[in-house]
């Protein structure tokens, strides 16, 4: 009996962040989460390694790490042109439409290769569905969705003629739920899922960012065979199918929504070693600057902080605060500083109640 599981939003938070940069332009990052890209579901496939190692189990996602590494994973809400300007044909070589190319700042390319078995989302053609991308990092932009040609064949690596010429979905600024900086942080919207359609297909996404010129790319590997988002080829066992969100988002373009206020934080593990990690907090600010800064968490399993830099950190019981420095309190609209720490203890993938304020 195939696995299965229903893809359910979890608040997790990735275990790395590739970039290490100070008070710079802020990036944004996401993935494809319903139906799942290939670095998304190889990312969920292989969270079950110890020590915050991803370990794929799935074939297909391990020929990726053979070729590609481990690195992409811990980054899989980055596949991404930042010179895109929404490009597509032209600019992406045929072969490399799920990596983006080769411009961006990971090595994606392992999740080119061409096979059958990469992790499927059971769909059934010309119903009504509900799209989650991602929102690691928030920013306004145009969403696309394309499908594959009936004559295309998972036997040969995607090219643009695979691509059927039309977005079947396109949708300017959806709605958006969760915090940035998590699983559970995305954008969703509803449409029809192409009719006529059976079999195995790719789903290919672009998200071009109205800010700048970012551009992001992603494959999604969809079968349909009446399936209701079913998932096959990540994990084990089956759990619960997403709930409904409160608000239901919008079925086509919004406006672009208000701009926000305040700070968000972005935990991530850099470096563990036996009894104690290296992590990072990233402190973004939104539409507007912000003067000082405070971040809170507690950790989930008693650790503790042993050595912090670029923040002044105090603890009350369970609970961990950092202050701004007087150097790397001012954050301007949209950037981002960074403090870190190393810290005792099991290397924790998460932190709890984590927040940013800037009283």
């Amino acid at each position: 009996m195939r696995r299965r599981f229903l893809y359910a939003a979890a608040a997790l938070l990735a275990t790395a962040i590739g970039v290490t940069v100070v008070q710079t332009e802020a990036s944004a990052h996401g993935a494809m989460m319903a139906p799942g890209s290939r670095t998304y579901f190889c990312w969920k496939d292989g969270l079950s390694g110890s020590n915050g190692q991803i370990i794929p189990k799935n074939p297909a996602c391990a020929a990726a790490v053979a070729q590609s590494g481990t690195t992409p994973l811990y980054n899989w809400f980055a596949v991404l042109r930042s010179d895109g300007g929404g490009r597509m044909a032209g600019f992406i070589p045929d072969g490399q439409l799920c990596s983006g190319g080769t411009g961006g700042p990971y090595d994606f390319t392992g999740y080119n290769l061409a096979r059958n078995d990469w992790p499927q989302t059971h769909l059934t053609a010309g119903a009504s569905m509900r799209f989650d991308y991602n929102n690691w990092a928030k920013h306004p932009g145009t969403f696309s969705l394309y499908i594959t040609k009936d004559s295309w064949s998972p036997s040969r690596a995607l090219a643009w003629s695979d691509l059927e010429p039309t977005p079947f979905s396109q949708v300017v600024n959806p709605a958006s739920v969760g915090g940035p900086g998590t699983e559970d942080g995305r954008y969703s919207w509803t449409a029809n899922l192409p009719s006529g359609k059976s079999g195995k297909h790719l789903i290919y996404s672009v998200w071009s960012r109205s800010d700048s010129q970012e551009t992001f790319y992603g494959c999604s590997d969809v079968t349909f065979d009446g399936g209701n988002g079913e998932v096959t080829g990540v994990g084990d066992g089956t759990i619960p199918p997403p709930s409904t969100d409160p608000t239901t988002p919008p079925t086509g373009p919004t406006t672009p929504p208000p701009a926000d206020t305040g700070c968000s934080a972005m935990y991530a593990v850099k470096g563990s070693w036996n009894g104690g990690f290296q992590a990072e907090v990233m402190v973004h600010a939104a539409a507007t600057p912000v003067g000082k800064w405070t971040v809170s968490w507690t950790f989930p399993g008693g650790q503790t902080v042993s050595q912090l830099w670029s923040g002044k950190h105090t603890v009350s019981g369970s609970l961990n605060t950092v202050k701004n420095e007087s150097w790397n309190g001012t954050v301007a609209a949209n950037s981002y500083t960074a403090f870190g720490f190393t810290g005792t203890g099991a290397t924790p993938t998460t932190v709890q109640n984590l927040t940013c304020s800037t009283a």
